[in-house]
């Protein structure tokens, strides 16, 4: 009986503690919340911010299939009708690729919507434009593509 009695004790101090505990743990944690909302609010929030700043457009080339590099070439002659979007560097350019797939006839061109330069990255955006609805066009099946040929940079190239 005597045991017991000094544990129900040692259990009231200790839940007693913890309770004195509580307002102080409230504390540390609104004070490294309003911290983190400090640093957010001086730096802009650019930690939690998907904001890309376009550094400026890239110049480029399209080129012929007879321009693009033998290795590129065979590359894509290996997709075949797969749709496919790749880069392809040698020592002086960097290469972007971007394949539209197998196409019931022919007519289609692609349009350069966007190719810049950001802080870590270079975007490129491409449309694919179908033939005009008046155009005579060959029913035989095309396989539309784009080589873009521009400055070699050290940045992952994003495709939209």
């Amino acid at each position: 009986m005597y045991v017991e009695e000094c544990m129900e004790g040692y259990e009231k101090k200790k839940v007693v503690s913890e309770v004195k505990r509580q307002p102080a743990c409230i504390k540390r944690i609104s004070v490294m919340f309003a911290g983190l909302v400090l640093v957010c609010v001086m730096t802009g929030c650019t930690m939690l911010s998907d904001e890309r700043v376009k550094l400026r457009d890239l110049d480029f080339t399209v080129l012929s299939e007879e321009k693009i590099p033998a290795e590129l070439l065979t590359i894509i002659k290996e997709k075949g009708a797969e749709p496919f979007k790749l880069t392809y560097t040698d020592n002086e350019y960097l290469y972007i690729a971007i394949g539209y797939g197998e196409q019931n006839t022919g007519g289609y061109s692609i349009a350069v919507n966007e190719l810049y330069l950001t802080d870590n990255a270079i975007y490129v955006n491409t449309s694919l434009l179908g033939p005009d609805a008046n155009a005579v066009t060959a029913t035989a099946l095309s396989y539309p593509f784009i080589v873009l040929k521009t400055e070699k940079l050290d940045q992952t190239v994003f495709f939209e």
